[in-house]
């Protein structure tokens, strides 16, 4: 049943990986964001599925009954119900699944499907003040724990995927190297805090030669764990003594690699607009440095909300306002049954 399409209550459902999160927007317009956070992980150093799929379950009716009740609606107004259905954790994208297509089904609205990575560009089409919105095409710059892509956007779900990491993703960069320093878990945003008050050329760092628009990072890890032993062997206490340093000169490393190679896709694409999207986008260093990009190279650039960098569930239903809009006849799009999840889906 399709209701009143000028006012388009989505409610939006994220359970990819370690987060649950559910939003309600009003058409373009967020009017809640809940996120519960899976604080068990850290003593493990990282996502643990199995861990990660019970507490989805434990969390998803709280979570959607806070997001419903912070936006003031009744689950009748609702007119869809996004979800994440990949890619990420298949245990945690079957909680998320299960939930709202039982949902959309006991309320007889479409029930639409969401790429995650999709829902990180999309995100910036959400209606923020002081936000600008990219216009077509633009490249996007998708950077997360599990993702490092560059995608060309020609409109909502017309996208191309570019170029993007042949083994580990930078989210994953980060982490790893912050472990090796005995950073605890998530290090990546650590990495950042103390590279602030580093100095990025202490140390260096061989780029990887990666044709082409794809990226690699394992080797970086690689050569990275080896300064560290080759130098706490001389030096027992080397990482305590220099770490805003190591994690500047880490960071210069990996932030060169990523402008670098987008220097290569407006080169390639004629295409000078980028938005990033993806936990990583948070970090400051990138942040500054596509800034800078705008005076130095004559880019413009767009740059998330930090609430909308991280998995949330606003991009989900940003994703799924705009897929409602192109699809608003239920038989073309919408199904309320028979979807199943999909750990790796393909933009």
């Amino acid at each position: 049943m399709i209701k009143n399409a000028t006012k388009i209550y989505i409610l939006a459902i994220e359970s990819s990986c370690d987060d649950t999160a559910a939003a309600v927007l009003l058409n373009d317009s967020v009017l809640s964001n809940v996120v519960a956070n899976q604080e068990i992980h850290q003593q493990y150093g990282g996502v643990v599925p199995e861990l990660a799929s019970r507490a989805h379950q434990q969390n998803i009716v709280p979570v959607v009954s806070a997001a419903l009740r912070e936006a003031n609606i009744d689950k009748n107004d609702l007119s869809a119900i996004a979800f994440t259905r990949g890619p990420g954790l298949l245990g945690s994208l079957l909680v998320g699944t299960s939930f709202a297509t039982s949902l959309a089904l006991g309320l007889d609205i479409p029930l639409i499907d969401i790429n995650h990575m999709q829902a990180h560009i999309l995100a910036h089409f959400i209606d923020e003040k002081g936000y600008d919105k990219p216009t077509f095409p633009f490249l996007a710059l998708t950077i997360s724990g599990g993702h490092t892509q560059i995608v060309q956007v020609d409109n909502y779900f017309d996208m191309t995927v570019l170029g993007e990491t042949i083994d580990d993703a930078v989210g994953e960069a980060f982490d790893k190297s912050a472990k090796l320093m005995g950073l605890p878990y998530p290090g990546g945003p650590l990495i950042d805090k103390h590279a602030v008050s580093g100095n990025p050329r202490a140390f260096s760092f061989t780029k990887p030669k990666v044709g082409g628009l794809d990226f690699s990072f394992s080797g970086l890890k690689t050569q990275i764990l080896y300064f560290l032993q080759n130098n706490t062997q001389k030096e027992s206490d080397f990482i305590a003594k220099n770490l805003n340093d190591i994690c500047a000169s880490i960071q210069y490393t990996i932030i060169n690699i990523i402008i670098d190679k987008l220097e290569k896709a407006v080169k390639q694409t004629g295409i000078t607009q980028i938005a990033i999207g993806g936990g990583v986008s948070a970090n400051s260093g990138i942040r500054n440095a596509l800034k800078e990009s705008e005076q130095s190279k004559g880019w413009k650039t767009y740059l998330p909300k930090f609430q909308y960098t991280t998995d949330n569930a606003a991009m989900i239903g940003i994703a799924g306002y705009l897929k409602y809009k192109e699809h608003i006849s239920p038989e073309q799009k919408f199904i309320n049954e028979g979807l199943s999840a999909h750990s790796r889906l393909k933009i």
